[in-house]
């Protein structure tokens, strides 16, 4: 019984996977390569276009793409997208992969290198410091060198997993922007959300969003487990706590909180985020 029910079980997954193949067109959907994305992208991932989110964010802003999994900040900025509700990538505390590394104090940082792939969290960082009184200049980081890293270093995604990761250890302090958010907010953080192309038909499109999420999730021990990043424990901490991908009330509060101090510390113009099912 046990083994026909696990037949079963498979082949209902490999049913959802094949509805999923060749779904998209005549869309053109892109999306980050980072680990924290597969759940979002399951048996989706020949039709996307991948790219770091600041070339996602400059494909959509030319229209080459019609939905994109960018950096919550693009929605934010640029009052031309709609936002796929209840789809996010986000945490809850300690995230893991977007943080400061740091050889002296925060307070005395004058200017920190950014990774350039970075949006959100760039804005994130100088509206925690800020927060705290500290203004320092942000400059792009020359280099993923950990051996040439500056005394203030912004990284995120897997190259900020890496880091951390990496032998031997860091000589940098670690400041988690996410567990940084928590502590001052006691709120969610939203990093990435889906962003559609406004005035677009594409009801379709987000069925199909919606439905790779939810395979996504209901699959997250198979990704765990069969994805090559790091280690299987690691992974399931990772995916499993750190991240979660659900857009929800929390972290529309969250959101406000973040718009909130965006227009409190120099933010010339924040849109409120619209969001379709």
């Amino acid at each position: 019984m046990a083994r026909r029910l696990d037949r079963e079980h498979r082949a209902s997954q490999l049913k959802r996977e094949s509805s999923l193949e060749q779904s998209l067109a005549p869309f053109r959907v892109g999306s980050v390569r980072y680990l924290n994305a597969v759940p979002l992208t399951r048996g989706l991932e020949d039709e996307i276009t991948f790219a770091t989110p600041s070339k996602l964010a400059e494909m959509l802003q030319k229209d080459e793409l019609d939905a994109a999994l960018v950096s919550v900040t693009e929605v934010l900025f640029k009052n031309r997208y709609d936002v796929l509700d209840s789809i996010a990538i986000a945490s809850l505390g300690e995230v893991k992969s977007v943080l400061l590394a740091h050889r002296r104090p925060i307070t005395e940082a004058k200017e920190i290198f950014c990774d350039t792939a970075s949006l959100t969290s760039v804005h994130l960082l100088r509206v925690l410091l800020a927060e705290r009184g500290v203004f320092p200049e942000f400059k792009p980081l020359p280099s993923y060198d950990f051996a040439a890293l500056p005394d203030y270093a912004l990284l995120i995604g897997d190259v900020a997993l890496d880091f951390v990761r990496s032998s031997p250890a860091p000589e940098h302090e670690i400041m988690d922007l996410g567990a940084a958010w928590y502590e001052m907010t006691r709120l969610p953080f939203v990093y990435a959300v889906w962003a559609l192309r406004r005035g677009v038909d594409n009801l379709a499109l987000r069925r199909q969003l919606s439905e790779a999420r939810d395979f996504g999730l209901d699959t997250l021990d198979h990704i765990i487990q069969s994805r090559t990043e790091y280690d299987v424990d690691f992974r399931k901490d990772y995916l499993g706590w750190h991240i979660h991908y659900h857009l929800g009330t929390d972290e529309k509060h969250g959101l406000a909180k973040f718009i909130e101090l965006l227009r409190k510390h120099g933010a010339d113009l924040v849109f409120e985020p619209k969001f379709v099912t």
